[in-house]
């Protein structure tokens, strides 16, 4: 979604303040300056959202690490393909810098299995909303949720150009790919990417920069059927029904 179809509004009016603050951040007007905008990245009490006007949007979209989806999720412990793929069994307390972070999901899940994350997201509203999240997550009155939180950091940052020159045990990578029209939470969170950067190159080079970085290995996610990233073929796969990751190892592991 082009800068010219966002708009930031404060849900209530105590927040005025505040809205004007993120819109001065993120480069974006208020509601008030551009009242025909496709899309309102709306500050409330309990939340931000980024919320869609046109008659057949999605719903509000926002960070919520205390969803159901995630407490299922948990249920897997160190059996989470993620994990696996991650290698937690091997080497307990990972450091995994998650280059694409997004809505922050699979940060929370390796975090929960007691890696410590650093979440990369360039585009900026994405940030705000993750960021959003975490601050939530981390006061949250749910102890597990907050302790989790705790283990991960943010940085607003393009992956290809932070890696350089860093040294990290695990790098992960979920480059966009297109919705699956059979899930209607992926169709709405797949709406909000696919807008925000239909103009962005979100994987070329991503992956040179993950292996440059990675001492233990990196491991992409992708649809089940998908080629691998940039044709690079992984050491290893771990399959999915709908998903797979695939797990690049450092060059003399090879």
């Amino acid at each position: 979604m082009p800068d010219s179809s966002l708009a930031i509004s404060a849900a209530q009016p105590e927040l005025a303040r505040q809205a004007a603050e993120l819109a001065a951040e993120l480069g974006l007007p208020l509601m008030a300056q551009r009242p025909g905008a496709q899309a309102v990245l709306t500050l409330s009490a309990e939340r931000l959202a980024l919320v869609a006007t046109g008659p057949d949007a999605p719903g509000p979209i926002a960070v919520d690490f205390a969803a159901g989806s995630l407490r299922h999720r948990r249920r897997g412990g160190h059996n989470e393909p993620l994990g696996r793929a991650v290698g937690i069994h091997k080497w307990p307390g990972l450091s995994v810098v998650d280059a694409t972070a997004g809505l922050g999901r699979d940060s929370f899940v390796l975090a929960d299995l007691g890696c410590q994350l650093t979440l990369l997201e360039r585009e900026p509203v994405v940030f705000a909303l993750l960021r959003d999240g975490l601050r939530r997550g981390r006061l949250s009155e749910d102890a597990w949720v907050a302790q989790v939180c705790q283990r991960m950091s943010l940085l607003r940052a393009d992956a290809r150009d932070w890696l350089a020159g860093q040294t990290v045990d695990v790098v992960y990578l979920d480059p966009m790919f297109p919705a699956r029209r059979k899930s209607a939470r992926v169709k709405k969170e797949m709406w909000l990417f696919q807008q925000l950067l239909e103009n962005a190159d979100s994987s070329a080079g991503l992956l040179e920069a993950a292996l440059s970085a990675a001492q233990k290995r990196v491991v992409v996610k992708r649809p089940a059927k998908a080629p691998a990233l940039e044709g690079e073929q992984p050491a290893f796969q771990l399959p999915g029904k709908t998903v797979r990751f695939d797990v690049y190892l450092p060059e003399g592991d090879r």
